[in-house]
């Protein structure tokens, strides 16, 4: 577990906090926000207005850039409370990193390590009452950064700003899910922004994901934009089909898939597990004939949201492929370690773990 001295921020209290108010007990993700928020302002090449103040309304002008050219970036990271009441975040350091790349391809400013980082750790430190004690309950972690100059010009804004808020969550996904593998509609390509965290990303997923819906199932697994049968991802999540004694994961070479913390994380645990782990491209022609040959046992996404989610059904065209997630033994024993560590009952032997 990492231990680092904070930078501390200035704060603004609240009159009196929301918490007395809310039941934390399978509470859905993202329904509540605690009582505080991180705020800074870049403005003349620096970060400034560093601030931890009551959670509010912004005031923004109907020009401001964001609105318009969608500069806009965002991460997803949670912190758990242990038994004996500390309080870790988890992965934190990824999520840093990987908020700064996708920051500079949307030509926008790092943030730095004493406002993400320490703010992050201080902001938890003030709002540790939130965090649901119970098992599959955390409190969610939302940095995210927007543009802030006033024009209608396309062109990158000149200023911008960052924030942190903070959300209790219970268990994201109730069962497991039914898939619909998506043949029309394209998630990323090669050269775009599939491997950053923005929110262009996820506006062009609602439509096929609504569609989906309506033909009951719960999310589409993406494909390819070129010939529609290279897997990438499951709705918002990365995606593993555990074949034989090999779990398989798209790739990330091409840059159309996002580098989850979580997908690396379950990547060391299925290791450690004793399974071979091959992040390569995979067909959906390659998965069917592994299906229909009985070789692949489970199939899961992951993501920091949802951490592990069982997949029961796959649909391609007319073919359905089903599987009977109440004898799985990997993905629950994946699950199992996963949240061992994250809540502090197993020993860190990553160092995934910040102690706030």
């Amino acid at each position: 577990m990492n231990m680092i001295a904070a930078h501390t921020i200035p704060v603004t209290k609240v009159d009196a906090s929301k918490l007395p108010g809310v039941k934390l007990e399978n509470v859905p993700f993202g329904k509540y926000s605690t009582d505080y928020m991180l705020e800074a302002d870049y403005v003349d090449g620096e970060w400034k207005n560093v601030e931890i103040k009551p959670y509010q309304p912004l005031l923004i002008g109907p020009a401001n850039m964001a609105l318009h050219y969608g500069q806009a970036i965002f991460e997803g990271i949670k912190a758990y409370k242990s038994d004996s009441g500390e309080v870790f975040i988890f992965r934190p350091y990824d999520n840093f990193r990987r908020f700064n790349l996708s920051a500079e391809r949307l030509c926008m400013p790092a943030v730095p390590e004493e406002i993400f980082i320490d703010g992050m750790r201080q902001l938890i430190d003030l709002e540790k009452g939130w965090i649901p004690a119970m098992e599959n309950h955390s409190l969610y972690i939302r940095p995210f950064m927007f543009s802030t100059d006033e024009s209608l010009g396309v062109k990158a804004s000149e200023t911008y700003k960052f924030m942190i808020i903070l959300s209790p969550t219970g268990p994201y996904y109730g069962k497991p899910m039914k898939i619909y593998v998506e043949e029309k509609y394209t998630r990323a390509a090669p050269g775009g922004v599939g491997f950053s965290k923005n929110a262009g990303n996820y506006a062009g997923s609602l439509y096929p994901a609504k569609v989906a819906k309506d033909k009951g199932y719960d999310q589409v697994l993406w494909t390819d934009a070129f010939e529609h049968k290279w897997l990438q991802e499951v709705g918002t999540m990365n995606v593993f089909f555990v074949i034989g004694d090999t779990a398989v994961t798209p790739s990330l070479e091409e840059g159309t898939i996002l580098a989850g913390v979580t997908r690396d994380s379950v990547i060391t645990i299925l290791k450690e597990i004793g399974l071979n782990v091959a992040e390569r491209p995979i067909s959906i022609d390659e998965l069917i004939k592994e299906y229909d040959a009985g070789n692949v046992k489970d199939v899961f996404g992951t993501g920091t949201a949802a951490t592990i989610s069982p997949i029961k059904e796959l649909r391609y065209k007319d073919k359905v492929m089903t599987f009977d997630t109440d004898k799985w033994t990997i993905t629950p024993e994946v699950k199992k370690r996963l949240d061992a560590i994250r809540s502090g009952q197993a020993e860190d032997r990553y160092n995934w773990l910040l102690t706030v």
